[in-house]
């Protein structure tokens, strides 16, 4: 069994050593694409978060950086994405004015006390947690978080001004100002939207089709960006369109952040320490799935807790930077994965070079319109917009469906926040619900055969004097009772019950409630002169059964199979008990 420990670990002890020119050749060139990504939907993302664009540039520094030491990815790009960056904004929203010095603190803290949690869950190895935010939870939060970003851009491709963290909010300032639509600013965002739409999906086969190779054709087409940034750049600059009101992002500092300590006032941090474990949390779920999809392709493994500790050390570096909160972004990610990147060494080079681009480059981005940045966002963000999974919830399971539903609802008309955490509260109350009901069987022989099957299915053999009852869950607290009562019922059916086997092979915990509720069931079967046996009772199970008094006081046996019992219990040849065939017989398979 392993040890619990705590403990930093520097995985990038275990690659450097190996580190060849070869290797260094592809994480190169797999950081120029990744730059020439990043550098667009950093400033698109910042401003989309309310902060001035060169924060998203600060916050690809030191986190891309510091994930090449602490990270197990090997391609995973760490940095602004736009579902933590909606997220800052709703946190931020309602506690300071935007554009405020308040708020770009705001914004810092949230990097370092998101960061800091992360540090303290990877250090207890918390990765686990991971799991309770279950798969129809985080697809409903993550497409409706889509749609609210989405629609918060409307404004800037309508050369608007609205506010509003959810559907409701941004749709009522939007339709009060739809008559001072901006002509210039939509004709921009017009033809970066098609740019961009048709580059994604026509431009790719188009490359394909002359020659090139599937993977860098795919490459070049997501490059579509930085080609759509510097084309209105340069004709805002030339036809001086800022001066006939279309919006810009004006002047931005040029030079590298300065590395300071956030502010360590109490009032200023606690009112965030709700939307920092929110953005934890959902960061690294997001961030874990995209770098185990990575991994995966190449048969390689990421150590859950040692990520928790590589993405808060990314954002302890981001608070450090006067950056925002950052996580690992799908696309990006797929795109170093695509552009050959073989180590963590590719955030390191990806990170000198928006170095160099925020020392040399700043001027030039103070000529980029915003709708632009809105245009990149929305396409970005199109994708995660997934309806059909919304379907396939639907079909396969109602109550997933429902706590999918819920976030999803709640997250557009009235937070992220709400819904998310409705939704996992609603996961959880779901759990508990249908384990609290789990299914039991009583089980008969497959005549001829060592295999039992539920009576109620199929044709099976059955003797009025013993019987067999599978349970098809963990026991504890929420079920004891539960099993209490159906075992009672079936013995109050059974007037000539001698022996009833409760078969176990679904059980992988008894907690202390489950363990009364089996002295209880113990008890009073006795009372009612019919012996209590186990079988297939797992190891681990029978192992803290063992430590108590169970097995000492159980009226009956503990048996390795069912069939043991079966051939243990059953009445002898010439006994007055017979055997009876139940008549049910299911069309189908289900045990």
């Amino acid at each position: 069994m392993k040890r619990w420990r705590l403990g930093l670990q520097l995985p990038i002890t275990q690659w450097l050593p190996r580190y060849n020119r070869q290797s260094l050749s592809h994480d190169v060139t797999a950081a120029v694409f990744l730059t020439i990504m990043l550098v667009p939907q950093s400033l698109a993302f910042a401003l989309l978060a309310g902060l001035p664009a060169q924060v998203g540039l600060y916050a690809c520094l030191l986190p891309l950086l510091l994930y090449t030491l602490f990270g197990t990815s090997q391609t995973m790009s760490v940095g602004p994405v736009a579902l933590i960056a909606l997220m800052t904004a709703a946190t931020l929203g309602p506690l300071y004015s935007l554009g405020s010095a308040e708020y770009l603190t705001g914004a810092v803290l949230l990097a370092f006390l998101s960061g800091a949690m992360l540090i303290v869950m990877g250090l207890l190895r918390l990765g686990f947690l991971a799991n309770f935010l279950s798969h129809p939870v985080i697809s409903g939060f993550i497409t409706a978080s889509a749609l609210v970003i989405i629609a918060s851009q409307l404004q800037h491709l309508l050369g608007l001004d609205s506010r509003g963290h959810n559907l409701i909010g941004i749709g009522s300032t939007l339709w009060q100002q739809l008559s001072q639509v901006h002509g210039l600013t939509l004709v921009m965002s017009a033809g970066v939207l098609l740019f961009l739409l048709l580059a994604r999906t026509l431009l790719a086969p188009a490359l394909q089709a002359l020659g090139l190779a599937e993977r860098s054709a795919a490459i070049i087409s997501k490059s579509a960006p930085i080609v759509a940034v510097l084309g209105a750049t340069l004709l805002t600059w030339g036809l001086d369109l800022q001066a006939r009101g279309l919006a810009v992002v004006g002047e931005v500092p040029r030079g590298l952040p300065p590395l300071s300590l956030p502010p360590l006032a109490w009032e200023q941090w606690q009112p965030l320490w709700l939307g920092a474990l929110l953005i934890a949390v959902v960061g690294f779920v997001q961030s874990l799935s995209v770098a185990q999809m990575l991994a995966a392709r190449k048969r390689q493994h990421v150590d859950p807790n040692q990520e928790l500790l590589g993405l808060g050390v990314a954002n302890l570096g981001a608070g450090f930077s006067s950056g925002m909160p950052v996580m690992g972004s799908l696309s990006r990610s797929v795109m170093a994965y695509d552009a050959g990147a073989r180590t963590p060494a590719t955030g390191a080079f990806t990170a000198l070079a928006i170095a160099l681009a925020t020392l040399f480059l700043t001027p030039a981005i103070a000529y980029l319109p915003i709708a632009t940045l809105a245009a990149i966002i929305i396409v970005s963000v199109a994708s995660l917009v997934d309806i059909a999974a919304i379907k396939r919830t639907f079909h396969y399971g109602r109550p997933d469906f429902i706590a999918m539903l819920a976030t999803l609802v709640l997250t557009l008309v009235h937070s992220v926040a709400t819904g998310l955490m409705v939704g996992v509260g609603l996961s959880l109350a779901l759990y508990i619900y249908r384990t609290s009901n789990p299914h039991t069987a009583v089980l008969g022989r497959v005549p001829g055969t060592e295999h039992f099957r539920n009576t109620e299915r199929h044709r099976v053999e059955v003797y009025p004097d013993f019987a067999l009852l599978r349970v098809d869950e963990s026991l504890y607290f929420a079920n004891a009772r539960f099993l209490e009562d159906t075992v009672m019922t079936l013995v109050s059916e059974k007037p000539q019950l001698k022996d009833l086997v409760l078969v176990c092979p679904a059980v992988n915990l008894i907690d202390a409630s489950a363990l009364d509720s089996l002295d209880n069931i113990n008890a009073r079967l006795q009372d009612a002169k019919v012996r209590l046996h186990l079988s297939e009772v797992k190891g681990p199970v029978m192992d803290q059964l063992n430590r108590t008094h169970f097995p000492a006081t159980l009226t009956g046996q503990v048996f390795l199979s069912t069939y043991a019992a079966w051939c243990a219990l059953r009445p002898e040849p010439g006994d007055a008990s017979s055997t009876h065939t139940s008549n049910n017989i299911s069309d189908n398979n289900n045990p």
